[in-house]
Order: structure tokens, then sequence, then C-alpha cells
């Protein structure tokens, strides 16, 4: 899968690019999904998704927090706590919907990818895909992405 960035871009009112997120958003928080908006989606776009990842987890393929598929072309935000109307995908947690940051205690600060993935058709994929199976279904189909970087340490 390449990397295509053009015009996407993904912001926050919550944080900016690498900067902490707000305890709120935390697992041990009110584990509630910041908002998430994007502009410059490509025309020829067909579905969008998104997936919070954090590579720096202490597993073999980091941690996801989040997998959201199925969102229409015209959408342009997920709200604070929102996502729960599209498709929602496995976590590492074993559920579905938004799981906060939760790194160990001490090991440092860990970066949280929320990526957004425009993709040239609809997937028209059931809900419950985790973020490998999400990620083979797109492969092929990714017009343009682009992520949002936020720290997070306990």
């Amino acid at each position: 899968m390449g990397l295509n960035i053009q015009d996407l871009t993904v912001t926050s009112p919550s944080f900016k690019f690498g900067q902490a997120m707000p305890a709120k958003h935390a697992y041990d928080g009110d584990n509630v999904s910041p908002e998430i908006a994007w502009s410059g989606t490509p025309e020829g776009t067909g579905e969008l998704a998104v997936i919070c990842h954090d590579p720096d987890a202490p597993l073999p393929w980091g941690f996801t927090h989040w997998v959201v598929y199925g969102i229409p072309p015209q959408t342009t935000r997920l709200a604070e706590g929102d996502g729960s109307h599209f498709n929602l995908g496995l976590t590492t947690f074993g559920s579905t919907g938004y799981g906060g940051p939760a790194p160990p205690p001490g090991h440092g600060p860990h970066n949280y990818y929320f990526w957004v993935y425009c993709l040239d058709q609809p997937l028209n994929a059931p809900g419950g895909l985790d973020r490998l199976q999400l990620l083979e279904r797109m492969s092929g189909h990714i017009i343009e992405q682009n992520r949002l970087v936020g720290v997070y340490e306990r």
C-alpha cells in the first residue's frame, strides 16, 4: 500500500498535530473519542475510513484504538464521541467503538495516529473488521490518506 498524501488534511479542535491529547479522551479518563475533521477529500471518493492506532504499544503490531468505516464521502468530520452510526471495527481491546489511549504507566509518551482514508469505492464491508482486515479490504482502493498524531502518556 503506497502512501498518497496530497490535499487531504486532518485536524481536531481537541489537540494539534504532535501535541498532548486531553485526558478526557484516554481510556481511564472519560474515554470519549475526539472530534476528527478533514478537508480536501479528493474527487472520486466513494467511502471514507478512520483508524486510530498506537504503533508505540509494546505489542508486535501496536494497538488499535478505533476503526470506523462505511463513512459517506460528503462527511467532513466525526464529532466528539461520535462514529457509532457508521461501521465499527474491532479494536485491540476486543470491542467495537472507541477505546482511548491506555499506555502502560511509566512507558513514556505514545503516539496515536488518527488516519483518514479516502477510498475509490464503497467497500460494502460488514461491521466488525479489525484494522488488518480493513487494511486488506482497502488495498488497491486508497485514493488518498493523511493523519493527525496526538501524544498521550501515563
